[in-house]
This record gives C-alpha cells, structure tokens and sequence, in this order.
C-alpha cells in the first residue's frame, strides 16, 4: 500500500485511537486484542469480543471526540487525509466479500476497521477474514472532516485525489 502522507501523521492518527479506547477498560481493550488476533471467543455464556467492542464504540467516538476537540485545522486536515488513505487502502474486493454491504455498508465496515486501531487495521489488511461481518463505523469515516466542519465552518481538502467512498480503489477491485 502506497503511503499518500507523513508517517508521523499516521502515528497521531493510531495514538488517538488508543488514546480514545484507553479509558473504556480492560475488556474492551481485550476484547480489541481477540478481534485483532482473530479469537472470536469460543465461549459462549459471555458476550463476544465483538459485542464487547460493539457495545463501548459510542463511548469510543465521544472520547474521540473530546480529545480531538482543539485540534488546529490543519491537524485535522492531515488526519483526515490518513483516514482517507486508510478507507481506500481497504476498498477490496476481497474484503468486501467477507464483510458485504452496500457501497455506504461496505465504507462504514472499512470505517469500523480504522476505528479499532493499527493491530485490527494491519490483521485485517493483511487476512481479510480476521474482518468482522456486520460491524460499521459511519462516523468513523468522516469523524475528522465532520469535526473540521464543525470547528472551522467547512470540509478539509486533503489533497490527496483519491475517495474513500466504496469501489473507488480500481487495483482493490482488478480481479473482482
């Protein structure tokens, strides 16, 4: 995959999102290890670790949000562009066919991917059935353009040409 922006940028991008999943706990942080792991959780008297991660991503988007909340707007452009990057790395074909969906189902899977973290984005890109069917993050996929908006009156322009939007990726659809 073909980085589009600075690796530091990136690595602010991953160390928010821990940063946002850190106060919800042990569990869910479990929870984001079995899925990035691919440990589905085989017993099942408990919740699955999807249900787990599931159940805390709205408290996820808040903390997200509160820390995110001063961001200057370049900062915000610049994640938004590695958001960017990361939703149309993962417009596959492959991938699709694990977790399904519409256009707008299959772009807020890819947007649950990226919401869970370097570890569950690099098993899922590298084995696209480590991804979970079903699982969406709408707000994922625009959180920093949304909180752009909301901060500074309009949408980044992140330069980058490419779309995050489904089927956009044509080398991720070549063989499909």
């Amino acid at each position: 995959m073909e980085r589009r922006f600075p690796a530091e940028d990136e690595e602010r991008l991953w160390s928010l999102l821990e940063a946002a999943w850190a106060p919800l706990g042990g569990e869910v942080g479990q929870a984001r290890w079995a899925l990035a792991n691919q440990m589905a959780g085989d017993d099942l008297s408990g919740p699955t670790p999807f249900t787990v991660v599931e159940a805390a991503l709205d408290d996820f988007l808040s903390n997200l949000r509160f820390i995110s909340g001063k961001l200057p707007s370049d900062e915000l452009t610049r994640l938004d562009r590695v958001v960017e990057a990361k939703l149309y790395d993962l417009d596959r074909a492959d991938l699709h066919g694990v977790v399904g969906g519409s256009d707008d189902g299959f772009l807020y899977a890819r947007g649950f991917v990226v919401a869970l973290g370097r570890d569950f984005y690099a098993a899922v890109a590298d084995d696209p059935k480590a991804a979970v069917p079903d699982a969406e993050c709408a707000e994922m996929c625009y959180f920093f353009a949304h909180l752009h908006h909301r901060r500074h009156g309009d949408f980044p322009d992140t330069g980058s040409g490419i779309s995050r939007e489904s089927c956009s990726n044509a080398a991720g659809w070549r063989d499909s």
